[in-house]
């Protein structure tokens, strides 16, 4: 599976690929640019962190797909400031300069929420930040810390 390289972590620890994970996750792709990211995406990730971090893994994927090709000098400093000090995000964040990852996951636009079970099989492929893709995100995340 496609995957961010490690100097494309811009904030946080870098997460292995989901091949290599013990336990489930979700990967969220998101633009700054992008209103739904930023107003009810990033603040559901915060809270699946909130409810769940210690239990799955969590990773915000910045990309271009759907919006201004920038380059990561353009993107990487307000990208930071954003995590750090604006969302005061408790999760990893990667950047996604070209829009590469976002197409060869088959992500819809922004945000698209990827759920992966441990070992790395995509579960939930889901797009946009409104109820019904919360909802499904939440009833799996409910769903797998049950199991545990």
């Amino acid at each position: 599976m496609d995957w961010p390289e490690p100097a494309d972590f811009v904030y946080g620890e870098p997460l292995p690929p989901p091949a290599d994970w013990t336990r489930p996750g979700v990967v969220m792709t998101f633009n700054l640019e992008c209103a739904g990211c930023v107003s009810r995406g990033i603040p559901f990730l915060k809270g699946l962190h909130a409810e769940f971090g210690t239990r799955v893994n969590l990773l915000a994927v910045h990309t271009s797909q759907g919006h201004r090709l920038l380059s990561r000098a353009e993107v990487e400093p307000t990208l930071i400031k954003f995590a750090r000090d604006f969302a005061r995000l408790p999760l990893p964040v990667a950047l996604d300069v070209s829009g590469d990852l976002a197409r060869a996951w088959q992500t819809e636009g922004t945000p698209h929420w990827l759920a992966f079970a441990p070992g790395g099989e995509v579960l939930r492929s889901v797009y946009g930040s409104q109820d019904n893709a919360q909802t499904r995100l939440r009833y799996l995340l409910e769903e797998w810390a049950g199991l545990e």
